[in-house]
């Protein structure tokens, strides 16, 4: 009995040691067998066998492909994470007047020159990266600066420390919950509703005249304060993953001229795109060949990560070499197609992250043995030292088996409250509602 009991303890000690290895690719398989059979079958994947790689831009590129929310189950989903204020988004707004006065307005508060574009940048840094040292998680480092960031180009003044502070925690619990890491926390979002609907007559631009000021507070809620902030997080959290994990090229990169550190940020936006699948609902039909048309009211998803593997060699290593050659030649899409709600940040985007890139790099050397995925759930661990420090190798080695054993941690929570959102996300139709109802919605 003795040996019996000590085989099984040595049988589990074993298994528990190896639980890192297999049990979070496990369990993200089983969540999205879990997501696809309450999702539906609702969805024409592109590319796919219906329309392939070559035909990507053109289909995405089409007039017709233009619906974004009205008409797909999938709409709840990114309704119910972005609550409150998702029919007010620039992103999930259907075309039309209300659609037009929202983007100009949007255009207006991006159309700044490069040089103020580049000294905001310089200044939101200092003010936020002053004290950072040791280990940090990289989205949390930067997402108060684009906090600052943000806020200045709406307002045109410094962003004062609360007002940070509300804009971090809301787009903090956006990502969180988007990645299904942590639930929603509904009144940290309604205090940054109710902030903003005090400062609206202090916005740098008159807002659309015909939005009332709590819709005006959703637009500039949802597109400078959820989306931009937490997409600029996302990304610059990936270019200094990558800076951290080659050190090569981090070293050129601090040293290099602009047009490297542009192939660095283009490459990283190719190997880990912010958008995972961007959905359009079909408006009218569109013709394939003389026998296939896609029909009006499709969903089409689009695939962004499998699109940019797609004609590179060797597509998941790491070379921004690759961008030698001019990007239109590329399938290289990172902030969507020019003909279709391309991202309204494409221009400024890339000058921020290049600038917030090099005002890091001079404070700091980077280094990371964590895991580097596209979704990105452990936030980006990595070790500030000095510039051109080594880091204590004990450290990495610490930060990798740290990082493994959160990620078994990680991948059951993801499991449940994803689980969990996405039905309570398909129950509530918040999407479904809206259109079904919407004299109601505009009382």
């Amino acid at each position: 009995m003795l040996i019996i009991g000590l085989i099984t303890l040595i049988i589990l000690a074993l298994l528990a040691v190896s639980l890192p290895r297999w049990l979070p690719a496990r369990v993200v398989a089983l969540r999205v067998r879990i997501f696809n059979r309450i999702n539906g079958d609702e969805g024409i994947p592109v590319p796919g066998d219906l329309v392939g790689v070559d035909r990507f831009r053109e289909v995405y590129s089409h007039p017709a492909a233009g619906g974004r929310s009205r008409g797909a189950a999938l709409s709840d989903l990114f309704w119910y994470w972005l609550s409150p204020g998702p029919e007010m988004h620039q992103e999930h707004l259907e075309a039309g007047e209300r659609y037009d006065a929202v983007a100009k307005a949007t255009r207006g508060l991006l159309a700044v020159p490069r040089d103020e574009a580049e000294e905001l940048t310089r200044r939101c840094a200092a003010r936020t990266l002053a004290d950072a040292r040791g280990l940090v998680r990289l989205r949390d480092l930067t997402m108060p600066l684009w906090a600052e960031f943000a806020y200045e180009l709406v307002f045109a003044e410094p962003c004062p420390r609360e007002a940070r502070d509300l804009i971090v925690g809301n787009a903090n619990d956006v990502v969180t919950s988007l990645k299904c890491t942590g639930l929603r926390h509904m009144e940290r979002r309604h205090r940054l509703t109710r902030y903003l609907l005090g400062r609206l007559s202090r916005v740098r631009i008159p807002l659309p005249a015909g939005l009332s000021p709590q819709e005006q507070a959703f637009y500039l809620q949802g597109a400078f304060f959820n989306t931009a902030v937490v997409q600029l997080s996302e990304a610059m959290a990936h270019l200094l993953m990558v800076l951290a994990q080659h050190p090569g090229v981090q070293e050129r990169a601090r040293t290099g001229d602009d047009r490297y550190l542009d192939q660095v940020i283009s490459e990283t936006l190719r190997l880990y795109p912010l958008f995972g699948i961007a959905h359009r609902i079909t408006t009218g039909e569109i013709p394939l060949d003389e026998r296939t048309t896609i029909p009006a009211g499709s969903v089409l998803c689009f695939n962004y990560p499998e699109f940019h593997r797609a004609g590179f060699a060797d597509p998941d290593r790491f070379d921004p070499g690759r961008f030698d050659r001019p990007v239109k030649e590329l399938n290289h899409i990172p902030f969507g197609i020019a003909a279709n709600r391309p991202c309204p940040a494409w221009r400024l985007a890339p000058i921020a992250m290049r600038v917030a890139a090099r005002e890091i790099l001079h404070r700091y050397s980077l280094h990371s043995s964590a895991a580097h995925t596209r979704s990105l759930p452990n936030r980006g661990p990595c070790l500030l030292t000095p510039p051109h420090a080594s880091p204590p190798r004990a450290a990495l080695v610490l930060m990798r088996a740290r990082d493994r054993w959160e990620d078994v941690w990680r991948s059951l929570v993801q499991l449940v409250l994803g689980t969990y959102m996405v039905w309570d996300a398909r129950r509530q139709r918040l999407c479904e509602i809206h259109f079904d109802h919407p004299a109601e919605n505009r009382t």
